[in-house]
């Protein structure tokens, strides 16, 4: 009996992942986590989807986060960027975020003798977040498992897919239509398509838009 946690936000990545993870694993539960973001739509948008897919949801609250990093993800005060600077990574950079969600995630599925993690993060359309790179989530796996005694292994089925192909998975997991009206990926916190113009909506955008061209 193999089983999974999939780190779960609600957005179009981890949805993805969440039926990936179903398809591949005999038990899957997702983790949510509050971490002081803009908006509640996100975790509601998570919960709705977890229970249609009919897996167990647990929400972990995390807003000490927001007391000790500053960026725009969880200060309502700054504005989203729209256009990533040369210099540094975005303002929408939540600092250590996949390596905290991850290592909870951990302590969280060892309680269960879960030992397959599932994260949505790649760096195929790396978008200037270090904690989304292939060597982080390597280094981290082996810091879990050498931490915990433990025999984790994480899943990233997105490492190396373009956002035109992460469309192309749930388009083959028979996920396309509820991907593209039920997650919010959007950083002002629009379901669906989003407001259009911030950078999650633009990758998200720009990547079903080549993969509609090519699916017609």
């Amino acid at each position: 009996m193999t089983k999974a946690l999939v780190v779960f936000s609600g957005g179009q990545d981890s949805t993805t992942c969440l039926f990936w993870a179903l398809k591949n694993f005999d038990e899957v539960e997702t983790l949510c986590f509050d971490y002081g973001q803009r908006h509640r739509i996100e975790q509601e948008a998570a919960r709705a989807i977890a229970e249609k897919a009919g897996v167990p949801f647990t929400l972990l609250n995390l807003d000490l986060l927001k007391q000790i990093t500053h960026n725009s993800l969880t200060d309502q005060a700054m504005d989203v960027e729209e256009n990533k600077p040369e210099n540094r990574p975005p303002n929408t950079l939540v600092e250590g975020r996949n390596m905290l969600f991850l290592t909870f995630a951990a302590i969280f599925a060892k309680g269960k003798d879960i030992p397959n993690l599932v994260t949505g993060v790649g760096q195929a359309d790396y978008s200037g977040y270090p904690d989304c790179r292939d060597e982080f989530i390597r280094s981290l796996n082996q810091t879990l498992n050498l931490s915990m005694d433990y025999k984790f292994s994480i899943h990233t089925p997105l490492m190396w897919r373009s956002k035109q192909d992460v469309w192309a998975l749930s388009d083959e997991l028979g996920i396309f239509d509820l991907v593209r009206s039920q997650t919010v990926t959007c950083y002002n916190g629009i379901i669906g398509d989003g407001c259009g113009h911030c950078p999650a909506c633009q990758l998200r955008r720009n990547g079903l838009e080549n993969y509609l061209e090519k699916r017609h």
